[in-house]
Formats: C-alpha cells, structure tokens, sequence
C-alpha cells in the first residue's frame, strides 16, 4: 500500500469559458479585510457616432460631426471582471505569480542565449 499522501484536483471549465485580456487593476482592502481586485483593459474610447458626408459616386467623405466632439483627454478603463481574495488567498497568489514570473524570465534568457 502506497503510504505517501496524495491529492488530486481536477479542473472543470464551463462551456462559455472565455478568459478575459487585461491590462491593469484597481482595488484595495475592503471594509472586511478582504482584497478587491478589478480588472480592467485600458483603452482609447470610441465615439458614440460619427457623421460623414456621402460622395456623388457613394463613397464617404469628410467627417461632419462626432459626438462627442472631444475624447482626446478620456481613457476607457472596462471592468471585465472583478475577485475578492482573503489574505491566505493573495498570499498564495502572490507566491504562484512570482514562480510564473520566474520562469517566464528563464524561457526569455535561454530564448536570447539561443539567438
């Protein structure tokens, strides 16, 4: 009989599985002691309409109006998705993300070693 002890997880994935991009957080520590982490893709906005004129020959031609006019001092921040974490949580975590991140350094140095 094998004395060693084990544990194995099995992962399930809904069928609408669909991981999310993200490009940035925001949260902090809530009122409960728990971490809230929102994650968000940042992103240029786009104008809710934008009117052209037509061409004789049905081609668009110059802008005429864009509503609104002005989004040059606007960046989007879409809160995809959020997860609230214990401090045991995002302990853990934060060890996984370091090892990831070690090895992703390892594959870049023997990747430019090999070049």
């Amino acid at each position: 009989m094998d004395n060693d002890k084990k544990i194995k997880f099995k992962y399930i994935f809904p069928t609408d599985y669909n991981p999310t991009y993200c490009n940035g957080a925001f949260g902090g520590v809530s009122t409960h002691g728990e971490i809230v982490v929102n994650f968000f893709l940042e992103r240029m906005p786009i104008p809710n309409s934008i009117t052209q004129q037509l061409n004789e020959n049905g081609t668009l031609g110059a802008v005429i109006n864009v509503d609104p006019e002005n989004c040059d001092n606007t960046i989007i921040r879409n809160v995809s998705t959020g997860v609230v974490l214990t401090e045991e949580t995002a302990k853990s975590i934060y060890e996984w993300l370091n090892i990831q991140l070690e090895e992703l350094q390892r594959q870049k140095q023997i990747q430019s070693n090999s070049n």
